[in-house]
């Protein structure tokens, strides 16, 4: 029997240090960065705020565990093997623990280091193999090959393929989270890149000029998300720049311990918005992400001081119209609405109150509260894909925690709005799911309809 983690951790403090390699058990570039252990102590307040031990209770499935587990292999005490791996990628990254802790230890940075050591050790097999080769690798990369795929999904909708393949059962061959994915695809549109001029004028007297991240998700599924953040923009008097040679973000490879793939996409958008003072992102893990490429090259003495100038520039959509003091709708929105928290929005930005002021200063909107409204709702990138037992059991707790008789729910990030939306419909709820932007645009496009009626 070998010593358990829990003895591990108790042990420790009575150990007197030991001197081991720098890289331990590390055996690739780019280590996990021991400034970012050396501050905690285990004291357990990260506990109850992590989802996966809530949910297993099991040491190695803590914050404080999975750190000790990270400090072990730089020590030589054990190995990246599959015992290493498991409750690595367990974790969601969703940094509630980061939150909580007292001494700002950075887990998610942690862990998203220990997953590239995985990844070249040990790269992955079956559907998490194959996922990575082909959707992160051969297709997120490439802006042309998403548009493709994009266009595949937009003639599998409209085409009736769509209708036949659910009628047919066809369906019923993919694993039961695939499938229910499948049944709450949103309606696709044709992307913003691309569609949009470069340059989108504002309206009236310009304050400034803006960029946006189109983002690769968000324009294929959701680019009437990004339409509608473009209008509230240029309504708020600010020119928006459509860089065309942004690509994805790099968080799913990131997330995944694609770090290199991370990096070449780092490097493409940082060249594509040098030019811009302000980068504006409306889905929650891409802003996150973008916020830290300074972290990516913490390595690379010639790039970090652009990635970290690029960071300073990031900032979410609804953080910045609160900043602004955007325009005040004056039309009444007559819905109720309860807001959940993408971790990488609460969590990993800071941002809490400015997507909610934005929401209650939108005529005839209710706010309900939603407990735990900063608990992850278990989609975390692909974490769905690949642990979709626990994603599962996340997204069933916060559909209970979801207030009843509400008209909709506000959050900030796409793989939320997808999640949650197979949760509602998975309990026959009845409310919509939105992004907090589309509220606000829905109440300005209002006021210009009172205006045109007036002027006539």
């Amino acid at each position: 029997m070998g010593i358990g983690l829990a003895d591990m951790l108790n042990k420790e403090k009575t150990d007197p240090p030991c001197q081991t390699n720098t890289l331990g058990n590390y055996l690739w570039d780019d280590v996990p960065d021991a400034t970012k252990w050396a501050d905690c102590v285990h004291c357990g307040l990260c506990l109850e705020a992590c989802p996966t031990y809530q949910e297993t209770g099991e040491e190695q499935n803590s914050p404080r565990g999975r750190v000790y587990l990270i400090k072990s292999v730089a020590e030589g005490k054990i190995s990246v093997d599959e015992a290493f791996a498991d409750p690595i990628f367990s974790c969601l990254d969703c940094r509630a623990c980061e939150t909580a802790c007292p001494a700002n230890v950075q887990v998610g940075g942690l862990i998203e280091e220990a997953r590239g050591q995985i990844n070249q050790a040990m790269p992955a097999s079956g559907v998490t193999g194959t996922f990575k080769k082909t959707v992160l690798n051969k297709f997120f990369p490439h802006q042309k090959r998403m548009n493709k795929l994009g266009g595949l999904m937009r003639f599998y909708q409209k085409s009736g393929l769509q209708k036949v393949a659910r009628k047919t059962g066809v369906l019923n061959v993919m694993p039961d989270h695939v499938k229910d994915m499948e049944a709450i695809l949103p309606e696709t549109g044709k992307p913003v890149l691309g569609r949009y001029p470069d340059i989108v004028p504002a309206e009236g007297e310009t304050k400034g000029r803006v960029a946006i991240l189109t983002g690769c998700i968000m324009d294929e599924m959701f680019n009437d998300v990004n339409e509608a953040t473009i209008r509230v923009l240029t309504h708020n008097s600010y020119e928006v720049a459509l860089p065309p040679d942004q690509g994805c973000c790099g968080a799913l490879h990131v997330h995944a311990g694609e770090r290199n793939t991370g990096k070449q996409l780092a490097k493409q958008n940082i060249e594509a918005f040098k030019d811009y003072d302000k980068i504006l992102v409306n889905a929650a893990g891409c802003g996150c992400a973008l916020r830290e490429y300074d972290e990516l090259f913490r390595n690379d003495p010639e790039m970090m001081p652009l990635a970290k100038e690029f960071s300073g520039k990031v900032e979410d959509i609804t953080k910045f119209l609160y900043d602004i003091d955007f325009k005040r709708p004056q039309s009444e929105v007559n819905t109720t609405v309860t807001y959940h928290d993408a971790c990488h929005l609460a969590h990993g930005q800071g941002v809490l109150s400015e997507p909610r002021q934005i929401l209650n200063d939108i005529p005839g909107v209710e706010m309900v509260d939603l407990p735990d409204a900063d608990r992850c709702c278990g989609s975390a990138g692909i974490y769905n894909l690949t642990h979709p037992e626990m994603a599962g059991k996340l997204l069933d707790r916060k559909i209970e925690d979801v207030p009843d008789n509400i008209d909709m729910i506000s959050m900030g990030n796409p793989g939320c709005m997808l999640q949650i939306a197979m949760g509602v419909q998975k309990y026959g709820r009845s409310a919509q799911v939105v992004h907090t932007v589309q509220l606000l645009d829905w109440a300005y496009e209002k006021d210009k309809q009172k205006a045109h009626e007036y002027e006539l």
